[in-house]
C-alpha cells in the first residue's frame, strides 16, 4: 500500500471562493472534531497524492463539513445544496465520477451534520465511500464495509503519560453530558456507587488525572455513537468499555477490538459493576498490555508517523479501492 495506492485531489486554487473549505487548514487542528482537518492536511502533504488521474486508485472530496458549517455564507442549513452543487460541478467539468457513479470517490466529515449533508446527493451515500465519525450501521446512509470510522481523536501534543507512576484505584470513569436515553440510564444506575464514578456536568479534578485513576474507561454514547472517549482511554493506558450499540468501531477490519476493549451492551449497563469484576486480573493486564499497543494507532501526526491514524485511515481505503481501475478516456490520459 505504501508504495503503489495514490490519491487524486479535485484541485482548487487559493483563489476560489470556497478555499476555506476545499482546501487544507494552515493551522494545527484542534479540538473535538480535529480528525476531519487532521486528515485533509495530513493526506494532501503525503506521498499518496498524485496530479496523474490515470494512476489514482482513489478520487477524493475534498469539501470540509466543519468548514461548511461554520461558514455564514453556507452555515448547516446550506450544506446538502453545495454537496449537491459541488459533485454536479465536478460530473460536468471532469469524467471520473460519471464512470463509476461515484464508487472510487471518498470524502471525510468528523460533525454528525455530515451524516445528513448527503440527502440531496444519493450517489455520494449509497456510492462513494463515507470516511465518517458518526458510523452507526443502524442509521440509513452509513453502510458498512463499504464506509469506513474516522476515529474522534482530540490531539494531545508530546509523548503519552507515564502509565508506571498511575495508581488505578476506581473500578470505571465516566464524565460527560447527559444528553441521550444510554447516558440517563448509566447515571440512574451508578451515580452514587463507590466503585464507579458516572459524572454529570465539569469535573472538580483534572479530567487526565481520572482517567489515569481508573482501571476502565466508559465509552457512551450520547447524540451519536462517537466521542473522543475511547481514544482519550487509549491515550491514558484505561481500558475502554464500549456502550454504543451499533458502533462500526474504527479500523474494525484491522484491530482486535476484543483483546483491548470490552463491549457492553445497553440493556446490561445494570450489570455493568458484576461484568467488570468477572474480568480476572490476568485477563485486565492482557487488555491494558494491548491498550498500550494499539494507542499509537488513535494519534494524530504532521508529518505522519508509521502505524498513526493518518495511516491507519490510509489502510482501510486501501482496503475499499476497487481491484480493477478503470481507463480513462484518452483525451484525459496525461501520458497520451
Amino acid at each position: 500500500m505504501n508504495r503503489s495506492f495514490k490519491i487524486y485531489v479535485y484541485p482548487h486554487k487559493r483563489n476560489d471562493p470556497f478555499a476555506n473549505v476545499l482546501l487544507p487548514v494552515d493551522f494545527e487542528p484542534g479540538g473535538n472534531y480535529a480528525s476531519e482537518s487532521y486528515f485533509k492536511k495530513v493526506l494532501m502533504g503525503s506521498h499518496f497524492i498524485t496530479k496523474n488521474p490515470a494512476k489514482a486508485d482513489l478520487f477524493y472530496l475534498p469539501f470540509s463539513i466543519s468548514r461548511l458549517r461554520h461558514d455564514p455564507r453556507i452555515g448547516v442549513g446550506g450544506i446538502q445544496d453545495f454537496i449537491r452543487d459541488y459533485i454536479l460541478n465536478i460530473s460536468r467539468k471532469y469524467p471520473f465520477w460519471n464512470r463509476t457513479g461515484g464508487a472510487d470517490h471518498f470524502y471525510a466529515a468528523c460533525h454528525s451534520v455530515g451524516r445528513s449533508a448527503m440527502e440531496k446527493s444519493w450517489e455520494v451515500k449509497y456510492n462513494a465511500i463515507q470516511v465518517v465519525c458518526s458510523s452507526s450501521y443502524f442509521l440509513s446512509g452509513y453502510i458498512a464495509h463499504k464506509d469506513a470510522c474516522l476515529p474522534q481523536i482530540w490531539p494531545r501534543k508530546g509523548d503519552p503519560p507515564n502509565l508506571a507512576l498511575s495508581k488505578r484505584k476506581k473500578l470505571a470513569f465516566f464524565a460527560g453530558a447527559v444528553n441521550s436515553p444510554v447516558r440517563k440510564m448509566l447515571l440512574h444506575s451508578w451515580r452514587n456507587d463507590s466503585e464507579i464514578f458516572a459524572h454529570s456536568g465539569r469535573l472538580k479534578t483534572p479530567y487526565a488525572d481520572a482517567l489515569l485513576g481508573s482501571k476502565f474507561c466508559l465509552h457512551v454514547k450520547g447524540f451519536e455513537v462517537n466521542t473522543a472517549r475511547i481514544a482519550d482511554s487509549l491515550y491514558y493506558g484505561c481500558v475502554p468499555v464500549i456502550i454504543a450499540n451499533h458502533y462500526d468501531l474504527p479500523f474494525v477490519d484491522i484491530l482486535n477490538w476484543k483483546s483491548f476493549s470490552v463491549v457492553v451492551s445497553t440493556i446490561d449497563i445494570p450489570l455493568l459493576k458484576k461484568i467488570l469484576k468477572g474480568i480476572s486480573s490476568d485477563q485486565y493486564l492482557m487488555f491494558q498490555k494491548n491498550v498500550l499497543e494499539v494507542r499509537k494507532h488513535f494519534q494524530w501526526h504532521h508529518p505522519p508517523v508509521d502505524y498513526d491514524t493518518f495511516y491507519m485511515v490510509m489502510y482501510e481505503l486501501w482496503l475499499r479501492r476497487t481491484s480493477v481501475r478503470v481507463p480513462l478516456p484518452a483525451s484525459m490520459n496525461p501520458n497520451h
